[in-house]
């Protein structure tokens, strides 16, 4: 039986113990080694007192022990808190208070960044270093152990009792506004999530799939829950730079590759040189740029590209058959399995095809809610209009705040994320629409569009752009572009060219906010 995520792991370590589960820097470890791993830690963590419910945060690099430490949480009954590895002490801490973790697995490196600020935690009552060695650091009013003491306790293993709907993890996603959301999921949701993914990836055991993705991001962390349940090969990977990806496919003969865009631009202009075993990739936290859908496609002429789009509240929402890209390569598809797609007005009635409408979501991948705090969940997971006459509860569903349409053949397209659209001259723009013509120069790596408060128009459109390597865009070519494609309310006021890459925000995506804070004071000489 795979009630409970971790199942997972012990169904496969079951049927085929010798199979190889994860992979991290030459270390090799098999079903049956895991399990016993995830087994012996959960009983670790019990021993240092965790309780049923608990939260257990995981702030580490990619490595073997991460798994392991997210997996045995579940397992001894707690509740997983994977911290995104690049955060900063302050947002580290944020998160530690605002879900009250109670033990958490860090290394010594990060343990010497936190120091200053983990008295502030005060739920906090036990520190697992997985380095260190014996000579472990005392921190006033907390216990500190060795990742070796807590995972060889000596006793049986034993199931925890929990159920599907119990808690398995807090998942900390970045809003419009305000502090990071703590997105509350369930075994039942880990599961449905691995199950629907792995079915339409048709992912298998003799699959070899990469892990580059943060596990803090539910995106990255389905990429070690589908392939448990497919019972294949993770391998993990904490890359310095892009070209590191491409040589790791060819050497540990990868079959799935997920990224999301701004990595997909930096992966299409490099050489792939021959990746034979490569059999898919995914792209899902923003639109592919046409070009770079274009690049990959050509360099990767036999490997099937799947187009995703999804938010944390419900994990997966749709994805683009590879048979369809060419037909309707700007559709984000239908519904994955298990999960039905919906596109309302305000009102909750279903929109006319063409009609743009709020994307709601309904199944078993709606998550649990937001770790305390009723105002916003009530604001995201809302009651739906019956679906099935006669049942006296109401369903909940997830309201993406995100605005599609859907055409007569069923298939969706995204037009805007709300919060995101710039109001200029009295119209509504999307980023997206400007930014892809941008991107159809071929001569820009990156480009966001982005609203800045104006005196006459509201918002002016300022863009930012980075070029491709070997190419350097002019601005007067970008704009010439644009009036060749675009209305004049939706021409840009501002293109700005910089060296490097973009920022990221903790989930790998362009940091849309911190550049839109730097442009605020663009045009205050002219108020």
């Amino acid at each position: 039986m795979t009630d409970l995520i971790h199942d997972l792991i012990f169904a496969t370590a079951g049927r085929t113990p010798d199979a190889e589960a994860l992979s991290y820097d030459n270390q090799r470890i098999s079903y049956a080694m895991l399990a016993g791993a995830v087994k012996a830690t959960a009983e670790g963590l019990r021993a240092c007192g965790l309780s049923r419910g608990e939260r257990v945060a995981v702030y580490l690099e990619k490595r073997s022990e991460t798994v392991i430490a997210l997996f045995a949480a579940a397992a001894a009954g707690g509740v997983m808190v994977p911290v995104n590895p690049v955060l900063k002490p302050e947002q580290v801490t944020y998160i530690l208070i605002d879900c009250n973790v109670r033990i958490l697995v860090t290394s010594l490196e990060r343990l010497k960044l936190l120091q200053a600020v983990l008295p502030l935690c005060h739920d906090l009552h036990t520190v697992i270093l997985v380095d260190g060695g014996d000579h472990l650091p005392a921190l006033a009013g907390l216990t500190v152990a060795g990742w070796q003491a807590i995972s060889a306790v000596q006793k049986e293993y034993s199931a925890a009792g929990v159920i599907d709907s119990d808690m398995a993890a807090i998942i900390y996603t970045s809003g419009s506004t305000g502090k990071p959301k703590g997105v509350v999921l369930s075994h039942r949701n880990l599961l449905a999530g691995a199950k629907s993914v792995a079915q339409y990836l048709q992912n298998r055991p003799d699959d070899r799939i990469l892990t580059v993705l943060p596990l803090s991001f539910d995106y990255g962390l389905n990429q070690l829950t589908s392939a448990f349940y497919a019972g294949a090969t993770n391998i993990l990977m904490n890359y310095l730079l892009p070209r590191d990806i491409i040589r790791i496919v060819s050497d540990e003969r990868i079959t799935g590759l997920a990224a999301v865009p701004p990595l997909w631009i930096q992966l299409a202009q490099l050489d792939w040189g021959k990746t034979p075993s490569l059999r898919y990739i995914t792209n899902s936290g923003g639109a592919m740029p046409r070009a770079t859908l274009n690049q990959l496609r050509s360099v990767l002429p036999a490997v099937q590209v799947f187009l995703m789009y999804g938010f944390t509240e419900a994990f997966r929402s749709t994805y683009l058959a590879p048979e369809e890209i060419e037909r309707r390569p700007d559709s984000i598809g239908k519904a994955v399995p298990n999960a039905e797609v919906l596109v309302l007005r305000d009102d909750g009635s279903p929109c006319a095809p063409g009609e743009p409408g709020e994307l709601v979501q309904r199944g078993a991948l709606v998550a649990m809610g937001y770790w305390n705090d009723a105002e916003r969940t009530a604001l995201c997971f809302k009651p739906l209009k019956a679906r099935q006459a006669g049942l006296p509860l109401v369903e909940i569903a997830a309201w993406s705040g995100d605005t599609v349409r859907v055409d007569e053949e069923g298939y969706l397209y995204f037009i805007e994320r709300r919060d995101e659209m710039i109001k200029t001259s009295g119209y509504r723009v999307s980023p997206t629409e400007v930014e892809e013509v941008i991107y159809a120069s071929e001569c820009v790596a990156e480009a966001i569009a982005i609203g800045v408060p104006h005196p006459v128009l509201g918002q002016a459109i300022a863009v930012i752009v980075t070029a491709r390597r070997g190419m350097r865009p002019e601005a007067d070519l970008l704009l010439r572009l644009c009036k060749q494609r675009l209305p004049a309310y939706m021409l840009p006021s501002h293109i700005e060219l910089r060296e490097g890459n973009l920022p990221r925000n903790p989930n790998g995506k362009i940091d849309r906010k911190l550049l839109s804070q730097e442009l605020q004071h663009l045009f205050k000489e002219t108020a």
